[in-house]
């Protein structure tokens, strides 16, 4: 009896050994690893792409998970249908004392203008496609002409189909110039 219970002893520490070892190994990886979307796949899997500027914020608990409800005042849509406003879901935030950060997850400014593009789910909740990728803030260049800019995540990010790591940099262009990118990525189809 006492050889069983040594044994079972043993084996239960061999067991909580290795969890110990594997929580240490994965304890430092990134929450998420996203996949790379050029202008063009952001483009078409949207269900929609607005101009907007961030009305209102707040938080709730979708099951164990923290999301953002961003409210929005709909400048200009590009994709999708017309509207005055919405509301977009960004993982992450603080509910009383439970604080929760996504890897990816994009931050949002009360009173900025931002270029959207977003996704529907079969709920009818509304995400931002790509995470980080699908957000790009607005500002005006010395000659008063609407720019958008994305700083690169730094987050990982996998190639589609390779699957290598790719790096993501800084974009900044003119808003007539993705205007037109848009235009053409979404007469070519496709949806979520």
């Amino acid at each position: 009896m006492t050889g069983n219970r040594n044994a079972l002893q043993g084996r239960v520490q061999r067991i909580a050994l290795f969890l110990l070892c594997l929580a240490v190994w994965i304890a430092p990886l990134p929450a998420a690893i996203l996949e790379h979307l050029s202008l063009d796949e952001l483009t078409t899997q949207s269900t929609a792409v607005v101009r907007a500027r961030v009305t209102g914020s707040y938080t709730d608990f979708r099951g164990s998970l923290i999301y953002t409800h961003w409210k929005l005042q709909i400048l200009d849509s590009l994709k999708g249908p017309e509207r005055a406003s919405g509301e977009v879901l960004i993982p992450g935030g603080r509910v009383g004392g439970v604080h929760q950060d996504v890897a990816g997850a994009p931050k949002l400014l009360m009173g900025k203008e931002y270029l959207l593009f977003l996704w529907t789910s079969r709920s009818g909740a509304t995400y931002i496609t790509g995470l980080s990728q699908g957000v790009f803030e607005l500002s005006k260049n010395p000659t008063e002409a609407l720019i958008v800019s994305r700083r690169a995540t730094g987050e990982p990010m996998l190639e589609r189909g390779s699957w290598k790591v790719v790096r993501e940099e800084n974009t900044q262009m003119l808003y007539s110039e993705i205007v037109s990118r848009i235009a053409a990525a979404g007469s070519s189809g496709g949806t979520r």
